[in-house]
């Protein structure tokens, strides 16, 4: 019979790099930062690690899968494993880690995620190829995608275009709000409501602002067997929840999809939830990074976690309900937005976040005593997609 993953393996340390424009760094400089700023947390050194997990989407790092990390950290012949599954590629690299302490093939696992984008010189995502879906898949683009997820919810929930664009616009500073309290974030500068709302349009109603940017960046963690954490730091983080659901393109093929909702997201919330023992996400979770490449895609994601009732996050984003002092912050180091998405670092990110927050050492952005965290990470575009939820504490 299958068996949950609760309370079975644990977090020792994790580094995260800089995220930004980082034109003087390779990718094995950025392996080799964050790597170290986990084994100093961690208490350990490379030799101890037993196996590795490396998650880069784009292979833009070595050419040569394992070898993109076991090389520049010069790990002496350990097992290293590739993960790719698109923007959720690293929470799934940290997935597989965790499953394999777990069952105790290996006692210290590291997990890295590491993407360079700018260097493409692609003004998007540099993930190409893949399968098709049912050869019907439409030829739009992410902006447009998540734009007419904007519209429809608009119409849906009777928001006019003026009131819709400030529902949006709020999150956009909230999560600016955010990065312009993290050195490590991309963009750390406050805007205002009227910079978004007025901004030039990407694909209407979507202005710049309400669209994340392309970075380049790094995260890494130590896994170990619950058990064993307090021997390697005195606050580990224990995982509750490792989801990955990944959808079967129906919404690209069939005419009754709402555009409003994205089901792998509430599928992937509610088999978390479940494998946490949560009945409650809205009291129950303290805080959460989510997965806000556009800013529609924060408040359904608030919908679909159940964090807000259908039709409804309009209400608690005007409350507050999600900034740093609200009932259940959301994205308190700025997110996607402050810190682009670099495909392959990013849920490690959200993850290194939830970490800080946990053990209290946020800075300034430190949300209050929080006990469960959970992280959002998503694949791909509204019709179909791959969404990983992952929840943490600090208590086993």
């Amino acid at each position: 019979m299958a068996e949950s993953i609760r309370d079975r393996v644990a977090i020792v340390g994790m580094g995260c790099t800089k995220f930004g424009e980082l034109w003087d760094k390779s990718p094995s400089d950025l392996v080799v930062e964050a790597a170290y700023e986990a084994f100093e947390d961690a208490g350990i050194q490379p030799n101890d690690v037993q196996a590795c997990w490396l998650g880069t989407a784009a292979d833009t790092t070595s050419g040569m899968a394992g070898l993109g990390i076991s090389a520049p950290l010069r790990l002496q012949y350990k097992p290293v494993t590739r993960v790719e599954n698109m923007c959720a590629t690293s929470s799934d690299a940290l997935r597989n880690a965790s499953y394999a302490v777990a069952a105790r093939v290996c006692d210290i696992a590291l997990v890295i995620g590491v993407e360079k984008m700018k260097d493409t010189g692609q003004a998007g995502l540099a993930v190409t190829g893949g399968l098709p879906l049912a050869n019907v898949a439409p030829n739009a683009t992410a902006p447009g995608m998540f734009a007419m997820m904007a519209t429809k919810y608009f119409a849906r929930y009777g928001l006019s275009p003026n009131d819709g664009k400030t529902m949006l616009a709020k999150i956009v500073v909230k999560n600016h709000h955010n990065g312009s309290l993290n050195p490590k974030a991309h963009f750390q500068r406050e805007i205002t409501l009227e910079q978004v709302v007025n901004a030039p349009i990407i694909a209407w109603p979507l202005g710049l602002f309400d669209c994340c940017g392309v970075s380049d960046g790094a995260a890494a963690a130590i896994v170990v067997p619950a058990d064993q954490a307090r021997k390697f730091n005195p606050d580990p983080v224990f995982i509750k929840a490792l989801q990955i659901c990944v959808g079967p393109a129906d919404g690209t093929v069939k005419c009754d999809y709402d555009y409003t909702h994205v089901e792998e997201t509430y599928r992937a919330g509610l088999a978390a939830f479940a494998e946490a023992g949560i009945k409650d996400p809205r009291h129950e979770i303290s805080m959460a990074e989510v997965h806000d490449c556009f800013s529609i895609t924060e408040a359904t994601i608030m919908e679909d976690l159940q964090f807000s009732p259908r039709g409804k996050v309009r209400e608690d984003i005007d409350a507050e309900a999600f900034t740093l002092g609200g009932e259940i912050p959301i994205n308190p180091d700025g997110g996607l937005k402050c810190f682009g998405h670099p495909v392959g670092a990013s849920g490690l990110r959200m993850m290194y976040e939830m970490y800080k927050q946990l053990q209290g050492k946020a800075g300034a952005r430190q949300t209050k005593n929080p006990q469960l965290g959970l992280t959002h990470n998503m694949g791909g575009q509204p019709p179909t997609c791959t969404v990983s939820c992952i929840i943490a504490g600090l208590k086993a």
